[in-house]
């Protein structure tokens, strides 16, 4: 089973994602912040992350930059979702590592879900 962690601070959207992607039999762990989040990322070597870049205390770009620079989690595919839209956000992203960047504002639960299958 594919285990993708979440790293978001809003309960609300952490919760829908969590119920979505464990309704379609992905094994899911999550985080509230970057400090949590980089731990996890560690301890449940996942098979994918999905990223928020606003977080309190470290945020979601330092996350992907230590991300990227382990040799032990370089590999794992990395999914920014983000409310923020600034193409530099996006190609500081993308510079970073990041396999894709999805704006939550548009895109469903379901076609998030359909990017994290595309990328395991």
């Amino acid at each position: 089973m594919e285990k993708v962690l979440i790293i978001e601070d809003d309960k609300f959207l952490r919760d829908l994602l969590y119920k979505k992607l464990t309704e379609d039999n992905f094994s899911v762990a999550t985080a509230f912040d970057g400090e949590e989040g980089l731990k996890k990322i560690q301890e449940e070597n996942p098979n994918l992350v999905l990223l928020d870049l606003i977080l309190p205390g470290i945020n979601g770009f330092e996350v992907l930059k230590k991300t990227k620079e382990n040799p032990a989690t370089k590999e794992i595919p990395v999914i920014v979702l983000s409310n923020l839209g600034q193409k530099e956000d996006v190609e500081r992203a993308k510079k970073l590592g990041a396999e894709d960047y999805l704006i939550k504002a548009h895109f469903t639960l379901e076609e998030i879900v359909e990017k994290v299958r595309k990328y395991l």
